[in-house]
């Protein structure tokens, strides 16, 4: 199953309740990492060295750094950013969707946008 990373961002509501809906995934927050004010360089590095989606709200930066490793051959194992205004039970529907659905490495090099349609 895919392995997320919950960039500091993102909604505890959407963390927490995806846990519930599926006690099996795998979520680690920044915070419970040592990652907490981490700039997005630094958090992407930690995603990839850990092998971990990043799941984030940040559309303002975190896109621009994400694509900047892979143009360098950089790992980047994906990122998923979610929308503030994406009801909260459709978030957890969608990360659930692609964590049971998705291939290990599938969204290697790719940034993903919820929701997903």
């Amino acid at each position: 199953m895919i392995r997320f990373l919950a960039d500091e961002n993102l909604s505890f509501h959407i963390v927490r309740g995806a846990r519930r809906l599926d006690e099996r995934l795998d979520i680690v927050r920044v915070q419970d990492v040592g990652l907490t004010g981490a700039d997005d360089p630094t958090v992407l590095e930690w995603a990839a060295a850990h092998a971990r989606i990043l799941l984030t709200h940040d559309v303002a930066t975190m896109t621009a750094y994400a694509y900047r490793r892979v143009r360098e051959g950089k790992l980047m194992p994906g990122v998923i950013e979610i929308s503030r205004s994406i009801p909260i039970q459709l978030a957890i529907r969608d990360i659930h969707l692609i964590a049971t659905c998705s291939l290990d490495g599938e969204w290697e090099g790719q940034v993903l946008y919820l929701p997903l349609g």
